[in-house]
């Protein structure tokens, strides 16, 4: 078992001083990943910028860190996240892996406009990688830039803290500034550079480029490493390989789940933005639901609507099977045992992807549990749903301000969401269901509160704060759509237009990605 290394030789670069005079690290360094062999990563620094600008620091995520979120704020700071200077104690590297691309194989991708500076240990104990996006060209890049306009790093920035805030595992922000430059697409637009956080950055494209290449043994490498960052349990099992495989069926079926029950859409789910740590991923063509469809698509390449919101489930199930491949020949000596024992695990997403589901859904509606007699009751809301085009956030949002109407001092959503008569026989058949629960009204209503969010980043208030950011170097929008997203199941009537549906004309049809 590869042991996860501590530190790395000092280097040249900023730091801070103690009042002593001692220089020590900006960002506290404990790195791993860069200590494998050469043939998981490229070590090359960030290409600088003209002149970096900051635009927003995450001050609880910097201290969970241990950096001093006063320093990266600074003109050293945003330096720093812009790949102007390398803070000591980094080792930048872009890292390989290969993936299925909206299902065609691609043998050799990697990390085309991303640097790993290196990697933290948390103040809660957990070790994260701090990766620079936007930050220049690399081995990996296929002939673009490496450069990240404006726009995406806000629309990162914003869906993934909110994620995080609504309680789903995720990549998260740590900084965003401005570069100075111009970067070329179909017209010429803003630069800029987020600084993303995750638990690590390695994928089921990781494991496909090296099982492709049959290098068996940086296979067994890289599943030590795995095993030893995130599934340490999985070390003392007698099969790693099929407990490491178990383990990451289990998280992405909950991961899944999660995505289905607040109406979030990936996509482009494809192998190589599959995490895992069991984290959510690259938020270039996303989007929450705002009228319910199963079919909604908003990315704007995904044509044949292969990452419809109806289809993650089966994709994310899809994905673990490209995995479990990757894993045969650590799994068993044999070649049709191996084929069993991955189809084993396999096997076993579809049932916890639909109990953590289920789970989730129970939570939403108010109920204990969801029985099989209940699936009637759910199966045939989300039709309703689906045929009258209602609001999927806003629908649950007032499910939970009719849990417990006694104590509905302000009128909750009600007055962005009226339930519509079509609604009104479902409304009964389930205020009986409630009836026959055993949870308290004010209990219900708490816990509904708790799981239908009021806030989500709704698309049309997204592109209003990347509009006035890009168009007019007007960042309040986002600053302030940022906050109102921090906590987002208080509703507020003061913040209502956060918690509206788009006008007709402010509706968004397709998000893009940034390349």
């Amino acid at each position: 078992m590869l042991s996860l290394a501590r530190g790395l030789p000092a280097r040249s670069g900023c730091g801070l001083l103690t009042p002593r005079g001692t220089p020590v690290s900006a960002i506290p360094f404990d790195n791993s990943y860069a200590h494998l062999p050469g043939d998981f990563y490229t070590r090359l620094a960030p290409t600088p910028v003209a002149d970096p600008g900051p635009i927003r620091v995450n001050y609880s995520l910097a201290k969970n860190l241990g950096i001093i979120p006063g320093w990266l704020a600074s003109t050293e700071g945003t330096r720093v996240v812009a790949g102007n200077d390398i803070p000591q104690g980094a080792d930048p590297i872009a890292t390989v892996y290969a993936g299925h691309q909206f299902g065609s194989y691609n043998p050799q991708l990697g990390d085309g406009r991303a640097i790993l500076l290196g990697e933290v240990l948390g103040r809660d104990g957990n070790r994260y990688d701090i990766q620079l996006k936007g930050s220049g060209p690399t081995p990996y890049s296929r002939g673009g830039d490496g450069r990240s306009p404006l726009g995406p790093v806000l629309r990162e920035y914003i869906v993934s803290e909110a994620m995080h805030k609504l309680g789903v595992p995720t990549t998260r922000a740590l900084a965003a500034v401005t570069t100075g430059e111009r970067v070329a697409r179909e017209e010429f637009l803003t630069g800029a550079v987020l600084a993303r956080v995750a638990s690590s950055h390695i994928r089921i494209g990781t494991f496909q480029f090296f099982a492709a290449g049959q290098k068996f043994d940086l296979l067994q490498l890289l599943l030590d490493h795995v095993i030893a960052r995130h599934y340490p349990e999985a070390a003392t099992s007698e099969n790693p390989a099929l407990a490491l495989l178990g383990a990451v069926v289990s998280r992405q079926a909950n991961l899944v789940a999660n995505w289905q029950l607040l109406g979030f859409i990936h996509g482009v789910m494809n192998t190589d933005n599959m995490l895992l740590c069991g984290e959510t991923i690259d938020y270039g063509p996303c989007a929450f639901m705002d009228d319910f469809h199963p079919d909604k698509v908003f990315s704007s390449i995904d044509h044949s609507g292969r990452y419809a919101y109806r289809n993650q489930p089966g994709i994310a199930h899809w994905n673990l099977s490209c995995l479990a491949q990757t894993l045969l020949p650590l799994l068993h000596d044999d070649k049709e045992q191996a084929l069993a024992l991955a189809q084993e695990a396999i096997d076993a997403f579809p049932h916890q992807f639909l109990q953590a589901h289920t789970r989730g859904m129970a939570r939403k509606l108010g109920l204990a549990e969801i029985t099989a007699d209940d699936t009637a009751l759910v199966e045939d809301l989300f039709q309703l749903m689906a045929e009258h085009k209602l609001d999927f956030t806003l629908t649950f949002r007032r499910l939970a301000d009719l849990a417990d109407k006694a104590n509905l001092k302000d009128g909750g959503v009600g007055k962005l969401f009226e339930i519509p008569e079509a609604l009104l026989p479902w409304l009964a058949r389930w205020q009986m269901r409630l009836a026959e629960d055993t949870m308290s009204n004010s209990d219900r209503q708490a816990s509904m509160y708790a799981a239908n969010p009021a806030f989500i980043p709704r698309n049309h208030l997204v592109e209003e704060a990347i509009e006035a950011a890009t168009k007019n170097g007007d960042f309040a929008p986002f600053q302030q759509l940022v906050d109102v997203l921090a906590q987002p199941y208080q509703y507020r009537d003061d913040l209502a237009r956060y918690a509206t549906p788009p006008e007709p004309h402010q509706v968004v049809r397709q998000t893009f990605c940034g390349t």
